[in-house]
Parts: structure tokens; C-alpha cells; sequence
């Protein structure tokens, strides 16, 4: 089995539940440290390494100067390489934190989104989530629909060209047949 052929299975296997929760916005979520416990037992199984790493940039946004960390999640088993980068905003001035509590707080946030890329895990409602027309579904009411951009979408695209068909991807998430169309483009 190669990288790729081991992303997927763990992709498709990977369970990371939302079991924190804000009692002020009153909603479950998962952080980062949620997704690599889940994740070890699966990288131990295929014998693949994942490093996750960030570095800071400074860059105008909305006509103003803003620190971003830049975050990159990393799987390889000592060959081949695949990656997600994901990014966000810091505010030093963060009311409540200091410049250390600020910088972590943004790096945990990149390095979640990155491995929400990698793994494909959904933190969001699709719109495609309230449409029920012209759906094509693998038949499971608990899967979240493949948005039709962004991470998931990108390795679920890498996935197609890597040998696996849409009943691979169908087995991780319900595909709208704007999404398949998109995917197979």
C-alpha cells in the first residue's frame, strides 16, 4: 500500500469526535490535541510519521499590518510526502492574553485547520447540507457532504487521480453531483 493508499484508509476510518464544548457559545468542538489521539493508533498502524509545524509572516490585511502563523501538517512514510498548510491571524493586543497566549491560541487554530485538511474532517456546515435535490449519496445520513472547495475537496481530487474512484470517496462523505462534476473536471 502506498501514501496515498494509506491517507485514504485513514481518512475514511478516522473518527475525532467533538468532545469539548463552549458553555458561552454553548456548542461541541474539536481541537487539535482531539485529532492526534484519534489519529496515533492509525499512523502506528500503517507506519507513517506526521510532524506539524508553523512559522509566523507579516502581510497587509484590510489595510492593515497582520501577523499570521502559518501551519503545516505532514504525513510520510519516509518516501513519499503529503501536506496541508493551513493559516491565521494573530492579534497581540488579544483582550484577556498575553503575547504568548495570543501566538499559541492562533497556532493551535492553524494547526487544527491543517489537519482537518489532511484527514478531511468537516468543522463546518456545508450549504449542501440543507439541499437534498439532485444529490448522489453513499447511503449514510450520518455523512457530512464534500464541500466543493478547500482541503477535503483538494485531497478527495488527489485521491481520483491517485487510482481511487468515487465509491472510495462516497465511503467518507455524501457527494452532491455538482461536487462529483467538479471532481472528475
Amino acid at each position: 500500500m502506498n501514501l496515498y493508499e494509506k491517507l485514504v484508509d485513514i481518512q475514511g476510518r478516522l473518527k475525532a469526535p467533538k468532545n469539548q464544548y463552549n458553555s458561552f457559545g454553548k456548542y461541541k468542538y474539536r481541537n487539535c490535541e482531539d485529532i492526534l489521539e484519534a489519529v496515533k493508533p492509525l499512523l502506528v498502524e500503517h507506519k507513517l510519521v506526521l510532524t506539524i509545524s508553523d512559522d509566523i509572516s507579516q502581510d497587509y490585511w484590510e489595510d492593515k499590518n497582520t501577523i499570521f502563523v502559518n501551519a503545516t501538517a505532514k504525513i510520510t512514510d519516509g518516501t513519499d510526502v503529503v501536506e496541508v498548510k493551513a493559516q491565521a491571524g494573530i492579534d497581540p493586543n488579544r483582550k484577556g492574553m498575553d503575547i504568548a497566549q495570543s501566538f499559541g491560541s492562533s497556532s493551535s487554530y492553524a494547526r487544527k485547520y491543517a489537519l482537518n485538511g489532511l484527514f478531511l474532517i468537516d468543522d463546518t456546515k456545508d450549504a449542501d447540507t440543507t439541499n437534498t435535490h439532485n444529490t448522489v449519496s453513499g447511503g449514510d445520513d450520518d455523512k457530512d457532504w464534500l464541500p466543493d472547495s478547500g482541503g477535503k475537496f483538494d485531497n478527495a481530487k488527489e485521491a481520483l487521480k491517485n487510482g481511487y474512484t468515487m465509491n472510495d470517496i462516497r465511503k467518507k462523505y455524501k457527494v452532491s453531483k455538482k461536487v462529483e462534476q467538479l471532481l472528475n473536471q
